[in-house]
């Protein structure tokens, strides 16, 4: 029974959609006696005769085992048929793809890889995570924007592109600072809203303390339009990586620092002997290229 082949399946079914041999070679392109041929092939294979025969303009009629076997062989033909169109799927890029992100990437650079991905494969599936914590699971999905404070440690094997560098920036109210970057000893015991000790904030605290200058919290949030929201409201600045920036209107200003902060590294991770499928693999294309288009103009803002 392994010896069982589709085409001879196929062939046996046109033929009793047909009626005959003939009219069922000329549906499949094949002549009469490769019909023939095939059907004997199949006969041979099952141990038995699957059509009785009665000659001239008669139609062929299936046999007791023609009809066990007619039954299974269109199912079979059908999955088949089912597999090959979701191969074709799949290869065009109608899979599913499932990202890890974060909040500023989920404002600035994921809408855009969204909007790139729906427009060459309309038919995807896109799944999105947002993860804030420091060590997220990259077997959870096919690709996952990371940036650097977990410095690279992330559990097991994993292959990674680097996208781009993320600056830090100080935003205020539009006047609290003269125009141009703002002098890190001038943010001393200054009034600052900042982000909890769990998200980036450690590494933009260190970078105080490095430069002997500690800036006195006055709020902590977790969302980027909190923080701003508090600056605008006028109890404190806050230096945030410009990827964040983009609540930021004309009643901010935005600040280089002096000197300036050693800037967030921002990546694209998937698990290390992955084979991407084709909408995985054009997604990493996508994220480097807009991502080289993302900090070309100035910030918002920026004074």
């Amino acid at each position: 029974m392994s010896d069982i082949e589709l085409r001879h399946l196929a062939t046996m079914t046109a033929v009793v959609d047909e009626g005959s041999f003939s009219r069922a070679a000329a549906r499949l392109g094949y002549t009469q006696s490769t019909v023939s041929q095939q059907i004997a092939t199949l006969e041979k294979t099952v141990g038995g005769a699957v059509f009785d025969r009665p000659g001239g303009p008669r139609p062929v009629r299936l046999t007791p085992l023609g009809q066990v076997v007619l039954t299974h062989a269109r199912d079979l033909l059908a999955r088949t048929n089912a597999l090959v169109d979701a191969l074709d799927r799949f290869r065009a890029g109608e899979g599913r793809i499932d990202i890890g992100t974060f909040q500023s990437l989920s404002t600035t650079l994921l809408p855009r890889l969204v909007l790139a991905l729906r427009a060459e494969f309309p038919a995807c599936d896109i799944r999105l995570f947002e993860d804030e914590s420091g060590q997220p699971r990259v077997d959870d999905v096919d690709l996952m924007f990371l940036d650097s404070r977990a410095d690279g440690r992330i559990d097991g094997d994993v292959e990674h592109r680097k996208l781009l560098d993320d600056p830090y920036m100080l935003v205020a109210r539009r006047g609290d600072f003269p125009d141009g970057a703002v002098p890190l000893a001038g943010l001393h015991r200054a009034p600052m809203v900042a982000w909890p000790a769990d998200c980036d904030q450690p590494r933009i605290e260190a970078a105080f303390a490095r430069a002997g200058v500690q800036p006195r919290i006055v709020f902590r949030t977790t969302g980027n339009d909190a923080v701003l929201s508090m600056v605008r409201a006028g109890i404190g600045s806050a230096v945030l990586p410009r990827l964040a920036l983009g609540g930021v209107d004309d009643s901010l200003a935005v600040h280089e620092l002096d000197p300036a902060f050693p800037p967030r590294e921002i990546y694209l991770l998937w698990r290390a002997g992955r084979t991407h499928s084709p909408l995985a693999a054009r997604a990493i294309d996508l994220a480097t290229d807009i991502a080289g288009d993302l900090l070309s103009g100035p910030a918002s803002g920026v004074r």
